[in-house]
């Protein structure tokens, strides 16, 4: 299978206030369709930074003209838009997404997807490079696909747990070798060791069996 990897940045109504805010996106994009010249497109997207933040980001998001409808449950929102440009527009039912499209602190979008034919992921791209002046191909190769993005509502999880496991991926906790143990962790957060552990352990305990597919 072919798989192709890219950035791109342009003038987007979810990129623009991302860098505003400094809040990051993992996104994916069940539907989209054209009506009256406009691209509708219907997102779910996971919000990552500061709670304060990430509220302001949605309150302002609220306000732009070209939001049809938005729903927010907890961390997770549900947009559905409308926009003169973007890159989902070219997509091909012939590609699939290996993950989500992950919108950066600086207004970034970060794309994988892949198709069998070479050809399809070549006149994706092409389109897409030729419509976004800010474009960046980081990836074009043949492999043999070992994981597959399925989209799936994340859990709930209480503000000290989101922070607790977003600030272990952010330090390297969870690399090989880790670059950070629990007790600096902890203390990064003015937590106790204890205190800290039980909030990443239940973090653990919500999301892993939940992108196994394993929870009831």
């Amino acid at each position: 299978m072919w798989i192709a990897k890219f950035r791109i940045k342009h003038d987007c109504i979810l990129g623009n206030r991302c860098e505003k805010f400094k809040v990051i996106l993992q996104s994916s994009n069940p539907s989209v369709y054209q009506e009256k010249g406009k691209i509708i497109s219907s997102s779910m997207h996971y919000m990552s930074g500061d709670s304060e933040k990430i509220n302001q980001f949605v309150k302002d998001l609220s306000k732009d003209k070209k939001v049809i409808n938005l729903e927010r449950k907890g961390y997770m929102l549900f947009l559905l838009e409308k926009s003169e440009e973007k890159a989902v527009k070219f997509f091909n039912p012939k590609i699939i997404f290996t993950k989500p499209v992950l919108m950066d602190k600086q207004g970034y979008e970060t794309w994988e997807v892949a198709s069998w034919e070479r050809k399809v992921i070549e006149e994706f791209i092409g389109k897409v490079e030729k419509h976004f002046k800010n474009y960046k191909l980081l990836k074009l190769k043949e492999v043999k696909i070992d994981n597959i993005f399925f989209p799936r509502l994340m859990p709930n999880l209480t503000e000290l747990q989101k922070q607790a496991i977003e600030l272990a991926i952010q330090e390297g906790y969870y690399k090989t070798p880790r670059k950070i143990d629990l007790r600096k962790l902890a203390k990064l957060m003015n937590l106790s060791l204890s205190t800290y552990q039980q909030h990443l352990r239940t973090a653990e305990e919500k999301l892993i069996p939940n992108i196994l597919y394993y929870s009831k």
